[in-house]
């Protein structure tokens, strides 16, 4: 249930409570009063009448009755020992409060009726009730009010902090300060640790940067050296070891400018199914590829060196880390790359995080830097497509790529 209709809830069961302990308490109160008003009437009227019936023998005019047939029993059986009491009593004949004594072989008792006293405790309730739907009527709304207010201001907080949470560094509730506003408070709190977030994030891509870069001059140099030195076997393991690390910084400074956000994809008309089998031959590794029917004169809007990046990252992440045969599809639809290896699949962590960086997530993935995906996500990022990592029924690592709706990206 929203917040909205949680508060006004909450505020019309307030009001209910309120209204209904406030009755009860007034009709308890009035009630009270009326019958003690109404015992001191009766003893009041039943000791001048026992006054009189003494002095005259009579009791005519005094309000009294000798032997009532309507007396209480336990009022009569109080008045046979010799006492006097007073009772209220809802019979037949309406609520009344009786007062008796003994009159000699006889009962002398009085009786005050009480039907128009309880009649205006009765309206009284009434009156109470209908205050309370009145003032639920009133307050309700204003509640409603408040309370959809607080939760638009709530849903915009959670709003940007999703925003954030996707990537949009720069998004702000710029809430605004307000004394002894909580929610004002946690916007506040949410926009400063977005600022602090984006700071560090821009320091630590920074860093990466200068790095790679400071390390691409005197890579060259070294990569120029190792292949002035003589062949053999120290000396093929020098070179490998030089072109690992040159593409490692190259790496490095790809995933910089994907991080930037300020790569932007050169679209043009591309026959899918040509374009991913031109890939495949160049990656050099051993590849099933399929093409669909209906899939192989399919023409995307898409960058080409950016697709080929994508492809053949995952082509060589699914040999290095998984089992042959790596299959890759291209489906029917014209628009979907899959690529498929038959080992034991993604850990855990990368289904549930994505690609991590220097991170390969499972022994048995085998080893690595963890950029090779990380570097393919932000490419399907720039071209707007989406690339979606899961293991397949029959097992395996399987990577979905899906390309976009000619026309659904803007250069």
């Amino acid at each position: 249930m929203p917040l909205r209709w949680r508060i006004a809830a909450l505020v019309a069961v307030a009001i209910c409570a309120v209204a209904a302990a406030v009755g009860v308490i007034v009709h308890q109160a009035s009630r009270d009063r009326e019958l003690n008003q109404a015992r001191e009437a009766a003893r009041t009227t039943l000791d001048r009448a026992a006054a009189a019936y003494t002095r005259s023998g009579t009791v005519q005019g005094t309000g009294a009755v000798l032997d009532a047939p309507g007396l209480p029993a336990g009022l009569r059986s109080l008045a046979a020992k010799g006492r006097q009491g007073t009772e209220y009593d809802a019979g037949p004949t309406g609520p009344a409060m009786w007062a008796a004594r003994p009159a000699g072989e006889q009962v002398l008792s009085v009786r005050v009726d009480m039907t128009t006293a309880l009649g205006d405790i009765s309206a009284l309730d009434t009156n109470i009730a209908w205050a309370g739907v009145l003032t639920t009527a009133v307050v309700l709304p204003l509640g409603v009010l408040s309370a959809g207010r607080m939760s638009r201001r709530l849903r915009s907080a959670a709003g940007t902090a999703r925003r954030i949470a996707a990537g949009d560094l720069d998004a702000r509730i710029e809430a605004g300060p307000r004394p002894r506003d909580e929610i004002a408070e946690i916007s506040t709190a949410v926009d400063t640790m977005a600022a602090a977030l984006q700071q560090r994030l821009r320091s630590e891509q920074r860093f990466t940067a200068d790095v790679a870069h400071e390390l691409r001059t005197p890579l060259m140099g070294l990569v120029t050296s190792a292949e002035l030195l003589p062949d053999g076997e120290a000396a093929g393991y020098v070179r490998n070891r030089v072109r690992v690390l040159a593409a490692l910084v190259e790496d490095l400074l790809e995933i910089s400018r994907l991080d930037a956000g300020g790569e932007q994809a050169d679209l043009s008309p591309c026959p899918l199914g040509f374009l991913v089998e031109d890939i495949t031959m160049r990656t050099g590794l051993s590849v099933r590829l399929v093409v669909e029917d209906g899939a192989g004169e399919a023409t995307v809007w898409t960058d080409p060196r950016r697709l080929e990046r994508i492809v053949t990252n995952l082509i060589v992440n699914a040999h290095r880390h998984g089992r042959a045969p790596v299959n890759v599809t291209v489906a029917a639809d014209g628009r979907t790359v899959t690529v498929r290896d038959h080992g034991d699949g993604y850990p855990d962590s990368l289904l549930d995080d994505g690609p991590q960086r220097f991170r390969t997530g499972a022994r048995e993935r085998g080893t690595g830097t963890g950029l090779g995906l990380t570097i393919a996500l932000g490419q399907a990022d720039v071209i707007g497509a989406t690339l979606q990592f899961t293991n397949a029924d029959g097992g395996g690592a399987r990577a979905t790529l899906q390309l976009p709706q000619p026309g659904a990206i803007h250069d």
